[in-house]
């Protein structure tokens, strides 16, 4: 059994496969998600799973250098937005409108739809390196 903290297979697997500047995406519950996009659907119900977990969970095996958010979120969901950004302190930050924010969606590896139910909690992970 892995040992790690992230056990969800399909997570993992995209997360290993992913190189430098690859984009995942970890979302709320009601972000469209493009066909271009692999959807991880793991909400299990309304806040189950919610987006602070699984973004720490992703956080534990990903290299992140950059992130980006909805600008949205500063106003709607401050007290996501500084999760956010507490726990990806050392990752440059990119702020965009929600709907710049969906159309860079389209480029993303994955999507991880979480159960989470509050506006705006929604994340682009741009992979870096450990070397």
């Amino acid at each position: 059994m892995k040992k790690g903290q992230l056990l969800n297979s399909r997570i993992s697997a995209v997360i290993s496969e992913m190189g430098h500047t690859d984009t995942i995406v970890i979302a709320d519950a009601g972000l469209p998600i493009p066909d271009s996009a692999e959807r991880i659907d793991i909400a299990l119900c309304a806040g189950a799973p919610d987006f602070i977990t699984v973004l720490k969970t992703v956080l534990s095996e990903l290299q992140v250098e950059e992130f980006t958010i909805a600008s949205e979120i500063s106003e709607k969901n401050p007290v996501t937005k500084d999760a956010i950004v507490f726990l990806l302190k050392d990752a440059k930050m990119n702020t965009v409108s929600h709907e710049k924010f969906k159309e860079l969606t389209k480029n993303a590896k994955a999507v991880i739809r979480t159960g989470e139910c509050t506006p705006y909690a929604n994340v682009i992970l741009h992979s870096g390196v450990v070397f």
